[in-house]
């Protein structure tokens, strides 16, 4: 087994769902005790949301490429950045370190892929939704992003922000995002990807009109394909 080295905090509640689904993931695979031989480095969030308000993203990748170091250093083979909107800095973070960072967009156009998604739904925080970064990644394996209106691309970063990564669970605001992918069904998406670690705890497969892709449970299930390759 190959070790995960885990940069998370960004926030800690996904991360600590990454370490339940990463731990499960094994636990199927191997059976018995078996646990998943990992390693987090949990940054301190705001730090890293000054960063994405002010427009630096050089410093944010300069701290999570500082943390990445730390894990290759700890012994990790691989690193798992466990949140969507950093993956803006990866470039930052690989030219920090010889091992491979597994990218949480890579493995969720596989899914859609595999699923013969052709148009796909995202939602996320507004500079996952709205930069260029993440969607191209999709794109570039063929497949049509489509986005919320500018309105509501706003509401849902409030959301994000202001309730998921404080662990509030809010009735009215998984009703705004059923609302929300409905309309994204309507602009011919076939499947939504839940583009941000957060939003999988308030949204479920059984909340929405198109098959959700939620890019926590790829993303860490993907590690542990990695881990366990032979």
């Amino acid at each position: 087994m190959k070790k995960i080295g885990l940069i998370g905090g960004m926030s800690w509640e996904s991360s600590a769902e990454y370490y339940r689904l990463i731990n499960e993931q094994v636990k199927e695979n191997l059976g018995g005790l078996h646990s998943a031989e990992c390693i987090l480095y949990s940054v301190d969030f705001e730090e890293i949301e000054h960063d994405q308000q002010t427009g630096n993203w050089d410093r944010a990748g300069e701290r999570l490429g500082q943390a990445a170091l730390s894990l290759e250093k700890a012994s990790a083979d691989v690193i798992v950045i466990c949140t969507n909107t950093m993956h803006k800095v990866i470039q930052s973070i690989e030219e920090k370190i010889s091992i491979p960072v597994l990218h949480i967009a890579d493995a969720t156009a596989n899914a859609l892929k595999e699923a013969q998604i052709q148009t796909v739904g995202l939602l996320g925080t507004k500079y996952t939704m709205e930069q260029t970064f993440y969607k191209s990644r999709i794109e570039q394996q063929g497949i049509q992003v489509v986005v919320p209106t500018e309105d509501r691309r706003s509401k849902i970063n409030e959301i994000i922000f202001d309730e998921l990564c404080l662990g509030k669970m809010e009735t009215d605001s998984r009703v705004y995002f059923q609302e929300t992918i409905k309309q994204l069904k309507e602009q011919g998406a076939e499947g939504v990807i839940l583009g941000c670690t957060e939003i999988g705890l308030l949204i479920k497969p059984e909340d929405s009109a198109l098959a959700v892709f939620d890019t926590t449970v790829i993303h860490a299930k993907e590690a542990v394909n990695w881990s366990l390759k032979k």
